[in-house]
C-alpha cells in the first residue's frame, strides 16, 4: 500500500485529504500539534481498514520530523509528503506596519523552514518510491497582494519557490505547490474572524488534489479549484 505523511492533519484540509487517501487504501502518518484532536481524527479513519499512525508534535522540531519519517519507513516508505501545517504570523491578520516580527519569523519557520526540513528528511524514501510526490499547500496570497496577508503570503511565496526548485532538482519526483482556494477552516477564521461570507468545505477541493495523484502532471504550481474543471 502507498504511504503518505500529512502535516496539519487533525482538521480542515489535512483531515479531508487523510480521509480521501484512507478511502483509497493509503497508509498514513498524520501530524498535528493538538494530540486529542489528532487522535480523534485517526480514530475516525479506522473504518477504512488502513494503517494510521498519529504523531502529535510541532513540525519545527527536527526530532519530530525524524519521528514522522521513521514511522512512514516502518509502514513501507514515503510515496507522498503533504506539507500542510501552516502558521499565520498574527491572529487575526494585521497590516505590515503592525506585523510583529516574531510572528513573521514563526510563519517562515513553520511554513518554509520546517517544510523544507521534512522534505530533506523524507527525500531518500521519496526517491526510492516508484511514484514519489510532494505537495506543498500554498495560497492565493502567495501570488496576489491582499491587505493584511503580507506576512503569511510572503511565507507561502517562499514555499512555492522552494517547491519549484525542488521540482527542477528532483526530476524523478512530482512536486506540486497547490493553492486550495477559499475554504471554511479554523485557520481562515483565525485570520479574518469578522468575515461572515460563506466558504466551501475543504472536502470540496480534495478531488483536485486526487487528480494530481491520478494524472501526475509535471511539477509546478496548481489551483485545486481549477483542477475540478473538466479539461483543465
Amino acid at each position: 500500500m502507498p504511504v503518505a505523511i500529512i502535516t496539519g492533519a487533525s482538521k480542515g484540509l489535512g483531515r479531508a485529504l487523510a480521509e480521501a487517501l484512507a478511502a483509497r487504501g493509503w497508509d498514513l502518518v498524520l501530524d498535528a500539534r493538538t494530540a486529542a484532536v489528532l487522535r480523534e481524527t485517526a480514530a475516525g479513519l479506522d473504518a477504512y481498514g488502513t494503517r494510521v499512525t498519529a504523531l502529535p508534535g510541532d513540525v519545527t522540531d527536527a526530532a519530530h520530523r525524524s519521528e514522522l519519517v521513521a514511522a512512514a519507513a516502518g509502514l513501507g516508505g514515503v510515496d507522498l509528503l503533504v506539507n500542510n501545517a501552516s502558521a499565520l504570523g498574527a491572529e487575526p491578520l494585521v497590516r505590515l506596519d503592525g506585523l510583529p516580527l516574531e510572528g513573521l519569523r514563526t510563519a517562515l519557520e513553520v511554513n518554509v523552514v520546517a517544510a523544507l526540513g521534512l522534505v530533506q528528511e523524507a527525500l531518500p524514501l521519496l526517491r526510492a518510491a516508484e511514484r514519489g510526490a510532494v505537495i506543498a499547500v500554498s495560497s492565493d496570497a502567495a501570488a496576489e497582494a491582499y491587505e493584511t496577508w503580507g506576512g503569511y503570503g510572503a511565507s507561502k511565496a517562499a514555499l512555492d519557490h522552494l517547491a519549484a526548485v525542488l521540482g527542477e532538482e528532483e526530476p524523478g519526483l512530482r512536486v506540486w505547490a497547490v493553492d486550495p482556494g477559499d475554504m471554511a477552516t479554523d485557520l481562515y477564521a483565525a485570520a479574518v474572524p469578522d468575515d461572515e461570507e460563506p466558504r466551501p468545505a475543504p472536502a470540496g477541493v480534495v478531488p483536485g488534489f486526487l487528480r494530481l495523484l491520478d494524472e501526475r502532471p509535471a511539477s509546478g504550481r496548481y489551483s485545486a479549484p481549477s483542477l475540478l474543471v473538466e479539461g483543465r
